[in-house]
């Protein structure tokens, strides 16, 4: 992956695939006015060399499902086997190790609104503690814009995808819990491919894809590393804000270009965000000129992302 250098069709591409990525390779050549095989040809060197996946899973919040935000500390020399092992749970997202390996992160999706599995984690040998906060609402109505600034406003028009989310309640099926593993895999697997994997008719699969998508039940997206596009830090920041503040603060973060993530949680803290900078001097020019001196934001604790064992889907 170090050795990978975009161009500026990369990133096109790359931005392309974030407003919809299940568009067939012919529209997004059209709009980008080069050839079907040139796009094919530049996502399969990205996605061969490991830069980039398209990942398809369930939307939690949709589906009616719980998200907790686990803080785990251990000992560095079992860091890795732990993330290792939370990565490898079905529930899990966002496993990050955090601090040169002092403690984890992770995201843990509960069907039905229950709790978290605090019991089975506590019951773990390496683990030395847990905390655990409810993660309320997403905040952020856009991606990230350090990978989303390639196209211009015609090209975005173009290739989003038209607005017809269907607002009837979607009961999965067995038929989405055979697709969605396959999708996590590969979010732009071909419909031959999903039906063989799923084990229904290739109308089948492509009926219920659409229905899904239709529904917003399905969530693409895409995993990029940030330091391809020349950001080398990502921070995690839980902050403490006057409850009148939370809405002006959390519109403030969420329009920055520093910021991933904004969200709602439990606990001492009531906001999380990621923040992803360039280098260290510009993290910390962002945390004291601009974080800190927003009104209403009352404490900040910070934990460098060191790395990500999962992100959405299974690695």
């Amino acid at each position: 992956m170090d050795s990978v250098m975009l161009d500026t069709l990369d990133l096109q591409l790359l931005h392309a695939l974030q407003l919809d990525g299940r568009a067939p390779f012919s529209k997004i050549a059209e709009v980008l006015d080069v050839s079907d095989r040139t796009v094919a040809r530049r996502y399969g060197r990205l996605r061969g060399s490991g830069v980039v996946r398209v990942t398809g899973t369930l939307d939690s919040h949709r589906a009616g499902h719980a998200e907790w935000l686990l803080r785990l500390r251990v000992h560095p020399r079992h860091t890795g086997a732990v993330a290792g092992a939370l990565a490898r749970r079905p529930d899990t997202a966002w496993v990050s190790v955090l601090s040169s390996g002092a403690e984890i992160v992770c995201l843990v999706r509960v069907p039905a609104g229950g709790p978290a599995p605090l019991e089975a984690l506590a019951r773990h040998p390496q683990i030395l503690d847990v905390t655990s906060q409810r993660l309320l609402r997403h905040l952020m109505d856009h991606r990230w814009l350090g990978r989303t600034s390639a196209l211009t406003a015609e090209q975005i028009t173009a290739l989003r995808p038209p607005d017809t989310s269907d607002i009837a309640t979607v009961t999965l099926t067995d038929l989405d819990r055979r697709l969605f593993p396959a999708l996590a895999a590969d979010g732009r697997a071909a419909y031959p491919h999903l039906a063989r994997e799923a084990g229904w008719s290739e109308s089948a699969v492509r009926r219920r894809l659409n229905e899904l998508r239709r529904s917003r039940l399905l969530q693409l997206d895409v995993e990029v590393d940030p330091t391809l596009f020349g950001f080398s830090v990502q921070c995690l920041l839980w902050l403490t804000v006057t409850p009148s503040r939370l809405t002006a603060v959390t519109h403030t973060l969420a329009a920055d270009p520093e910021t991933a993530f904004v969200g709602a949680i439990t606990g001492q803290h009531n906001l999380i965000a990621i923040v992803i900078c360039r280098d260290s001097e510009t993290l910390y020019t962002h945390l004291t000129d601009r974080v800190s001196t927003l009104p209403g934001v009352e404490r900040t604790e910070t934990a460098l992302i060191t790395s990500y064992t999962k992100r959405v889907a299974p690695p």
